[in-house]
This record gives C-alpha cells, structure tokens and sequence, in this order.
C-alpha cells in the first residue's frame, strides 16, 4: 500500500508540473473544491458509489493543492482539526453532530 504522506508530496509535483500550484490559482483551486463538492452530493443524491469515490479523491486532490498554494501542511491541518474533535462532546439528532457548546 501507498504512504499517504508519499500521495501528498505526489499530488503536489503533480500539480507543480502542470503549474496549477502557481499561488495566483488559488482562487480557481477554490472554485474547482466547489465543483468536486457539487459532484459528491449528485452522487450521494443519486446513490452513486463510483462518483462517490471519485468526488473525495478529487476533493482531496483539490485541498491538497490547496494547501500548497497557501503555504500550510495538509496532514497538519487534519491533526488539527482531529484534535478539535476527539474530545468533543454533544450529542447527534437527525444524522447531525451538535457540540455541547451549541446546545
């Protein structure tokens, strides 16, 4: 199996090799995140598992891009926000997490 960390560094040539990591695209890398998010919900809306898994590919694709054009860690982003997370208490109702501190 493929490192996650080696895909990063991958999507990241990938993207420096085609110029799309060029800080002037962010706003277009922003947009595509729009567009790859608007594929997964057709998917899940229409029960979709091949786009499903195609949408959070390119998704992922997209933010690592992302992250590269705004100078940030794409793994630490995730630690980041798990460390939000893994302690957090609420309760869920309708299918939705709510934080203690929202109730």
């Amino acid at each position: 199996m493929i490192d996650y960390s080696y895909l990063i560094q991958e999507v990241m040539a990938w993207a420096d090799e085609r110029k799309i990591s060029a800080p002037e695209n962010l706003t277009k890398q922003a947009l595509k995140l729009g567009e790859e998010y608007g594929e997964l919900i057709e998917a899940v809306l229409k029960k979709k598992p091949d786009q499903f898994k195609d949408s959070v590919g390119d998704m992922q694709v997209v933010m690592i891009i992302l992250c590269q054009q705004y100078g940030v860690d794409y793994e630490q982003c995730l630690r980041d926000a798990y460390r939000v997370i893994e302690n957090r208490k609420g309760k869920t109702e309708n299918g939705v997490f709510i934080k203690e501190s929202d109730m």
